[in-house]
């Protein structure tokens, strides 16, 4: 097992994902803090949802492909994992350089995750479709919702700051893929 062009690619991927992260972050701001829980998990809903319309009608009215949206998933988990720590706001309380901060320290601590997984699952990922990639990261964001309304906590589940972290990795590997499959 070769871990190191998994770790490469993933390495690439999310550097793509920091540097559009950073852009839109002089454009907007931190204008995300904002946002509560339950509006951030319906927004990787959203992305997941397109991807799987994409996937199944193979038809885009929006001239945007499946990798795009793969990015986004990335980007807003990483927002997800902040707003989680930190809670949302009403007004923007941080500057460009801390939230790159908690951006970087939220990618790395996805990175070492996937590292153990995917020494655990023998790269198991590169075998699997991009289509489960996306049924997989609906199935979590399914999970947030429950958890997010269940509000008073799990009992057996593992918390929705895991689920977030799943759905960058498959984001990722997902990003991969179709990079690989053109």
């Amino acid at each position: 097992m070769d871990t190191t062009k998994t770790e490469e690619q993933f390495r690439a991927v999310m550097q793509e994902c920091r540097t559009l992260f950073e852009k839109k972050l002089h454009d907007y701001g931190a204008s995300w803090r904002i946002l509560r829980p339950s509006s951030l998990t319906d927004q990787l809903f959203i992305k997941a949802k397109r991807i799987r319309s994409l996937e199944t009608t193979g038809t885009s009215l929006v001239g945007e492909g499946i990798r795009p949206e793969f990015i986004a998933l990335i980007n807003y988990g990483i927002i997800g994992l902040i707003q989680l720590e930190h809670g949302f706001v009403d007004t923007v309380d941080i500057n460009p350089a801390q939230a790159m901060e908690m951006y970087d320290r939220h990618a790395k601590e996805c990175l070492e995750l996937m590292l153990r997984k995917n020494h655990d699952y023998n790269e198991a990922w590169r075998d699997m479709r991009v289509s489960s990639y996306t049924d997989f990261i609906l199935t979590k964001i399914q999970r947030v919702k429950e958890m997010e309304d269940l509000q008073e906590g799990t009992l057996v589940s593992e918390g929705i700051d895991s689920n977030y972290m799943d759905i960058i990795n498959y984001a990722c590997f997902g990003a991969i893929k179709t990079v690989e499959g053109q």
